[in-house]
């Protein structure tokens, strides 16, 4: 098949399984074309199966906002027409879900059929979506999308609730490749991060205000008091500023090393021992499956999509929003013993390989076949 991808090429975790997919769908020998403003970060070794095409926007002095729908529009019908495209998938609702029908019905105009796919990921529809001045685009999009997925059962009650679609939502959820993470050798030393009697905290994310990431600081402040521990921070965002002021009036600084944003955080996730996801919302939770994958057990919220991947009392604890107290009190039961904590790792481990990609491949496969052999009124 000849598939492009449209996405976010950043460090967000919708960018990250759009390029993961299309790398593996490379992988089986699909033609894949991604489409986007700049190169995914994770797009970093070369295949013969896989083509970039990079969405320019001149800088006109007439627009005080450069008109970056319209522009990709234009590439799709461009690509579409001359690279032969099958389908259309897109990543995250919010412009590309508008984008992909634009550039539809400009095809259709020309006799020629290009149906697209919808993959929610979670904030296009539980905060950015909820802004009534994009609810009449995402519900007409959406509703025009030849099919949709969403990546967990909650992001699809959700999606549903909200905009009361009629088009269906199949769950396809986040994955990962196990392969990548057996026996992975990092080129981090634990002891640059801790002694050897400390236990290593971990969080990783955008460390926007719906992460939580002063909660990850009040549990790390109450568990290094009973148990010898560091926290290491991944990532950076808009919250920094109240995390370092909050670091410094608990006076746990110097236990907390902030590594920043890293392309491949798995160097960092094999030296940990417990993962701290206290988010507000959460669609799926791919930074928790990736520690999982790692053998590290995980301390979050309950919310969204996250107990459908964090077992309760088997790979972690599962908390209420906000509940640092209860977070804190369930990672220091898990780091208490040590055969405990293997447990969990073990666990957390095996939760991880239902995730692998060779589960999820084929369900992406078996939908693009699908829509393909449905079509589109021309």
């Amino acid at each position: 098949m000849n598939i492009g991808i449209v996405c976010y090429p950043t460090f967000g975790g919708s960018g990250v399984v759009a390029t993961e997919l299309g790398i593996s769908l490379a992988d089986k020998g699909h033609k894949i074309h991604f489409i986007t403003y700049s190169q995914p970060f994770r797009l970093n070794q070369f295949n013969e199966n896989i083509f970039y095409h990079e969405v320019s926007v001149n800088d006109y002095p007439l627009f005080e906002y450069q008109p970056y729908e319209s522009v990709l529009a234009s590439k799709i019908v461009d690509v579409a027409i001359y690279e032969r495209l099958d389908i259309l998938h897109v990543h995250y609702a919010i412009p590309h879900a508008s984008v992909a029908y634009l550039a539809q019905q400009i095809l259709k105009s020309r006799k020629i059929k290009l149906p697209y796919i919808t993959t929610l990921h979670g904030t296009d529809i539980t905060l950015v979506g909820q802004d009534p001045s994009f609810e009449p685009v995402i519900f007409f999009s959406l509703n025009n999308s030849n099919s949709i997925t969403s990546v967990s059962e909650s992001l699809r009650k959700d999606t549903l609730k909200t905009f009361k679609i009629a088009n269906d939502v199949k769950v396809i959820p986040n994955f990962i490749k196990m392969e990548e993470y057996e026996h992975y050798q990092t080129s981090c030393h634990r002891e640059n991060f801790a002694q050897t009697h400390e236990k290593i905290l971990i969080h990783v994310s955008n460390f926007r205000k719906v992460k939580r990431v002063e909660d990850v600081l009040r549990v790390f402040d109450i568990v290094r008091k009973e148990i010898p521990s560091r926290l290491i921070l991944v990532g950076d965002g808009p919250e920094r500023p109240a995390i370092d002021k909050l670091c410094r009036e608990l006076n746990t600084c110097k236990d907390i090393i902030s590594v920043g944003k890293i392309a491949n955080p798995k160097d960092i996730l094999a030296i940990g021992d417990v993962f701290l996801l206290p988010s507000e919302t959460e669609s799926f939770g791919l930074a928790a499956l990736e520690a999982m994958a790692m053998k590290i057990p995980v301390i979050s919220s309950n919310t969204g999509g996250i107990p459908e991947l964090n077992i309760h009392g088997k790979t972690g604890f599962l908390s209420k929003v906000g509940d640092y107290q209860e977070m804190a009190k369930n990672t220091i039961y898990i780091l208490s013993d040590n055969e405990r904590l293997m447990q969990f790792k073990i666990q957390a481990y095996e939760q991880a390989k239902k995730f692998d990609i060779s589960h999820i491949l084929p369900m992406y496969e078996q939908l693009y076949k699908e829509v393909i052999a449905e079509g589109i009124t021309l």
